[in-house]
């Protein structure tokens, strides 16, 4: 009898385990409200299409992303390129999903009527860089020279400034060019309608944002989440399009034939900024 009961017990707990909430996070998201502006819609759509129940998991940093996923806290996490290599290195994550965002590129941008012709005018110039460490503002440009035969450090000077700040410096002639992406350049171009702007540096278009699972995910939660994005990719899509930040992604589409080698475009990227281990997040 008591054996009985020691096996109903059991049978109830792992019930109760596999009920458990799927949790999902985004690292460049702070604090649950904000998080389910942007995908309350986007979990609703994910819970209906999968079965599963999914909660939403705010995390303080991309750090604290990587603690929740190793704790078993977290179950799935969206990121960028940037991060996910470090993501990667430090809690062996399984791909999900790339989210691809249309227009991804990054940029060297000057004064149209300024003295930076090419990027070989760029030579012994300041150049600035924006949110340390992010792909678009910060490695992307700078790998966007590098390809071009300009090394941080040896052929230009590389510094970290606000971008509004920085196009102000570069109206003034104290810097030369501002690294950014394209939906950097279309702001700045409102916020100084009056200044003509063009492009020196253009990257290749950079790897797609991700979705991925802890590594000890089971597989069929794992498969049933992706199969949602190949056969609901639409339904999906439009509903993380119910998030405004989320604007980022319209005209993209899910893909689920990603591979960690396509990140090695990233990988070379903080080799550029003199990072040759990638253990941690730049900037922390």
């Amino acid at each position: 009898m008591l054996k009985t009961v020691i096996a109903a017990a059991a049978f109830l707990a792992a019930g109760a385990a596999a009920a458990e909430p799927l949790k999902f996070a985004v690292t460049d998201i702070e604090g649950l409200e904000q998080l389910t502006q942007e995908f309350g819609a986007f979990e609703a759509a994910l819970e209906k299409i999968t079965g599963l129940e999914v909660d939403l998991y705010p995390v303080s940093s991309r750090t604290a992303a990587v603690e929740a996923m190793n704790a078993e806290q977290v179950d799935f996490v969206l990121t960028g390129p940037a991060e996910y290599v470090v993501i990667k290195a430090l809690a062996g994550p399984v791909i999900v999903a790339g989210w691809q965002r249309p227009d991804y590129f990054a940029q060297v941008v000057a004064l149209a009527d300024g003295p930076v012709k090419t990027v070989q005018d760029l030579k012994g110039k300041v150049v600035t860089f924006g949110s340390v460490g992010s792909t678009s503002q910060h490695l992307g440009p700078a790998q966007a020279l590098a390809d071009l035969g300009l090394e941080p450090g040896a052929d230009y000077e590389a510094k970290i400034v606000g971008r509004n700040v920085a196009v102000q410096a570069m109206i003034n002639g104290d810097v030369a060019a501002v690294g950014m992406n394209f939906g950097h350049l279309n702001k700045i171009r409102a916020a100084f309608p009056d200044t003509a702007f063009t492009v020196v540096a253009r990257g290749r278009d950079l790897p797609n944002d991700i979705l991925v699972a802890r590594a000890d995910l089971s597989a069929e939660t794992l498969e049933t989440v992706r199969t949602a994005f190949v056969e609901h990719g639409a339904d999906l899509m439009a509903a993380v399009l119910k998030g405004d930040d989320n604007q980022k992604y319209k005209g993209g589409f899910f893909l689920t034939g990603i591979q960690d080698s396509d990140y090695d475009y990233v990988r070379a990227m903080y080799k550029t900024i003199g990072i040759d281990t990638i253990t941690d997040f730049v900037g922390n």
